[in-house]
């Protein structure tokens, strides 16, 4: 399909366009582009879980009370699902304040576990594709433009880098803690 538009790069946020507790995680995602950063992670997850079987997967958790590696695909999709609500209000200029949530309660109220790991992942790319989709044709204005999100504020660039920063986040986690990896 034919590109009819001329994508803005995001530009990398900067202090005050994202939540504080975030920046080591936004610190973390390379350049300075938003959607690409979200190509390269999503690609990196899928790569990462690809590697994996359902039966190496089933229950796995790296310590008690932690969540299993199905739970946290599904995490990531929750999130950002949740991240790109969040865009979609402030790029349209809806003014009001957008609340948190308790990713413990979203975790509480599903059983990821009982899915496939492919359907969990097939979902997350689909997520992915919709979050992307959402952020290209974005000017370079839209993507300075804030809001308040949990009581701070937040730029949409600030909050397409808190996606790729949250989910190396978890990469990362992944990695060391339930693969054993470096």
């Amino acid at each position: 399909m034919p590109n009819h538009f001329l994508r803005h790069p995001s530009g990398r946020p900067e202090a005050g366009e994202f939540a504080a507790y975030a920046k080591g995680d936004l610190d973390a995602v390379e350049g300075d582009d938003a959607v690409e950063a979200l190509r390269q992670t999503g690609e990196a997850t899928l790569a990462l879980f690809a590697t994996l079987d359902e039966s190496s997967v089933a229950g796995r958790t790296y310590a008690a009370g932690k969540w299993t590696l199905k739970q946290v695909v599904g995490h990531l999709a929750d999130d950002e699902r949740i991240f790109a609500y969040r865009i979609l209000c402030i790029v349209r200029g809806d003014a009001r304040p957008l609340p948190g949530f308790d990713e413990n309660e979203y975790m509480a109220a599903v059983d990821f576990e009982s899915r496939p790991l492919r359907e969990l992942l097939d979902e997350f790319r689909i997520v992915r594709a919709a979050t992307i989709a959402l952020l290209e044709p974005l000017s370079a204005e839209e993507w300075l433009r804030r809001g308040m999100v949990n009581g701070y504020e937040a730029s949409v660039r600030g909050l397409a880098f808190h996606i790729a920063g949250h989910e190396l986040h978890h990469l990362r986690i992944v990695r060391e803690r339930y693969l054993g990896r470096v």
